[in-house]
């Protein structure tokens, strides 16, 4: 029996909504069967597996029972024992489902109301999933929109087929949008939310600026200059950083342009941001240096395990290097990825003056010897009483001034010196009652035991008591990561779990 109703209006409704909501026939014809659906299982029961089809050519409605047959019912409402269906469908075998089709239902004014709501959430499902698919891979793109109203400072642009949301602390300072104005602005996120897909724009981002000049360059947008590193102050000042994989061209001049046609394209966009463009250098020292500029700087010393860099710079020119507010030197330090410290020569010669006088007092006072003597291993690079002990005695013979002899002196002095010094720690160690156990860890020096007894850090049971990052604050960050500590730690609780291996 053929139970199907023939229902062409709903072709011609499907194709009106698809191309007023922009998405796919398929969706809105699927809408509305599981609008039938709902309709269906309203009247035969909400337990029941009631489906629903729409013929995609004639519009034909098809509305039909499922049931699947098992081996063992779990659900009586929508599934049959196998035995049972061999009687009336031989052929079918567990897992497959028998269909009984269903009258076609009259819609009355509720169920027709439910059915409209559920095409309209569906509609709307799939709209926001089609604005989700189209904006995800768009994030980093530049895109030109309108501004439709504003909610609590934040502003609502219209991009046509979507919103998006541009909130206050991602507008230049002092703009000021209204509704109705033209706005470009970088898509940083897209997000899929409860309430539908959520664009996020930004016109501080540093990728603003890098895309903006992809639009003005050919050269970067062909790729022949690569963008490197961008650091921002938005609306005041900013840095980037390029490098040209062509010799011939020069990357800081393109990107200028002639009379500064380029580079004043980009300013103007961004409220009059002034933008220093520099070179990239794969060479750390040198690109600190052309961050800083327009400042000269006379001296670089890194440490490349505290990700520091100290630049020396002419007393003339400290001003200029910090920058207002320090602002040079903090978009030099953004660009270039490290901690920036600024001296002057000045500075940095009375530093270091006072740094030597502190190492030969170390010398003078460990070894007994006079300043000249201290001051020559200072000057041959010695800074510890440890150095000294460990340096093969003919490279201290070796050193202007002495021979084998000094050298041999020098070094049972040290040695002497060292273990006068391990002694007096060992004293404290025990006065502070800094027990045996602890003291064996080798992975902990003298002086960390020193530390660990002023802190009540006295047994295993204490240090083990500590969390990685306790014991990192109690002996210094300098003496020990927090991956040693954790390591110390767990030898410390060791003991804790001799015992289960006997029980078990």
């Amino acid at each position: 029996m053929d139970t199907a109703v023939n229902r062409p209006e709903l072709l011609l409704v499907a194709d009106a909504v698809a191309r007023e909501k922009q998405i796919e026939r398929d969706d809105v014809l699927e809408a509305m069967e599981q609008a039938i659906q709902k309709a269906g299982r309203a009247k035969y029961g909400h337990e029941k597996d009631i489906r629903a089809t729409i013929d995609r050519k004639t519009g034909d409605v098809r509305l039909s029972r499922w049931t699947e047959i098992v081996e063992t019912v779990e659900n009586e409402e929508t599934q049959i024992p196998v035995a049972i269906s061999k009687k009336f469908a031989p052929e079918k075998e567990v897992g497959d489902f028998i269909v009984d089709p269903l009258p076609p239902i009259d819609f009355g004014r509720i169920a027709a109301q439910t059915a409209k709501q559920v095409i309209v959430q569906r509609v709307r499902e799939y709209e926001r999933s089609k604005q989700y698919n189209e904006f995800k891979d768009r994030v980093g793109e530049i895109i030109n929109g309108v501004v439709k109203r504003t909610e609590y400072g934040n502003l609502m642009v219209d991009l046509g087929r979507a919103e998006a949301l541009l909130r206050r602390d991602e507008t230049i300072p002092r703009e000021n949008l209204r509704n109705g104005d033209r706005v470009r602005a970088f898509i940083y996120d897209v997000r899929e939310e409860q309430r539908g897909p959520q664009i996020f724009l930004s016109r501080t981002h540093p990728g603003f600026l890098a895309k903006l000049f992809a639009q003005e360059v050919p050269e970067i947008y062909d790729g022949i200059i690569e963008i490197k590193a961008v650091s921002r102050d938005p609306g005041s000042r900013a840095k980037m950083a390029v490098v040209s994989r062509d010799q011939s061209i020069d990357p800081v001049g393109a990107c200028v342009g002639m009379r500064g046609s380029r580079v004043q394209a980009v300013v103007a966009e961004l409220q009059g941001e002034k933008i220093d463009i520099i070179p990239w250098s794969p060479n750390v020292a040198t690109f600190v240096v052309n961050a800083l500029a327009p400042a000269e700087v006379s001296k670089v010393v890194m440490d490349e395990e505290a990700g520091r860099v100290e630049v020396v710079v002419p007393d003339s020119q400290l001003s200029l290097a910090i920058g207002r507010r320090g602002q040079n030197v903090r978009l030099a330090s953004q660009l270039t990825r490290w901690d920036i410290d600024i001296l002057t020569e000045a500075e940095e010669s009375e530093r270091r003056q006072e740094e030597f006088r502190r190492k030969t007092g170390l010398f003078v006072e460990a070894l007994d010897v006079d300043d000249v003597i201290a001051g020559l291993l200072v000057a041959e690079g010695f800074e510890t009483i440890e150095d000294l002990s460990m340096t093969p005695l003919d490279e201290i013979a070796s050193i202007e001034g002495f021979d084998e002899n000094v050298a041999a002196e020098l070094q049972r002095r040290a040695e002497a010196s060292l273990a006068k010094q391990a002694g007096e720690l060992e004293e404290k160690r025990v006065a502070l009652g800094v027990s045996d156990e602890v003291a064996a860890i080798e992975a902990l020096s003298a002086k960390d035991l020193i530390a660990l007894g002023e802190k009540g850090v006295k047994t295993l049971d204490d240090l083990a008591d500590l969390a990685g990052d306790e014991l990192v604050e109690i002996v210094g960050a300098e003496a020990l990561t927090e991956e040693a500590a954790n390591e110390i730690i767990m030898a410390a609780r060791a003991h804790w779990f001799e015992g289960d291996g006997n029980a078990a």
